[in-house]
């Protein structure tokens, strides 16, 4: 196995075994988040607004807040805030209605939007992407899953 203390001055300088995960993680993070929201800020949206749409688009049912917390209140953080408060703004833009039992559900404006977003969110995904084959994006993310399996283990051990 090998570790490093320290980040290096150069990253790039080190030999790719050696040089530290954290560093190239939170490199890939900030880099795709910035695109994706600097993107989306475009169509003046955010991202929490894009996982309510996609979520209540695909209940034909709809869902009701606690339903949008419990689905995606994990992934954000200060997710049951943050959920509740992109769910109001859609509903302040009319792309979201709430039924008598406060289910939420898309209006024809809201799935409007969605389909111009869903256009954004395939371009986005296409430019993250691009030259990276199939085969090496399932490595990559099969090698950072094993890695957070690994430090969960080893934190329940402790």
């Amino acid at each position: 196995m090998t570790t490093t203390q320290t980040a290096p001055a150069d990253p790039d300088s080190a030999p790719v075994p050696s040089q530290p995960i954290g560093y190239w993680a939170t490199a890939a993070s900030k880099a795709v988040l910035q695109h994706i929201q600097s993107a989306m800020a475009r169509l003046d949206i955010t991202q929490p607004h894009w996982w309510v749409i996609n979520q209540v688009s695909g209940s034909a049912e709809g869902l009701t807040r606690d339903e949008l917390r419990g689905r995606l209140g994990a992934f954000v953080d200060n997710g049951e805030e943050m959920v509740g408060r992109a769910a109001d703004g859609l509903l302040a833009r009319g792309w979201l209605t709430a039924d008598a039992a406060g289910r939420l559900l898309l209006t024809d404006t809201g799935r409007e939007a969605r389909g111009r977003i869903k256009e954004l969110v395939t371009e986005l995904r296409a430019e993250i992407h691009e030259g990276i084959p199939d085969e090496e994006y399932v490595i990559a993310l099969s090698v950072l899953q094993r890695m957070i399996r690994n430090v969960e283990a080893k934190a329940a051990r402790a």
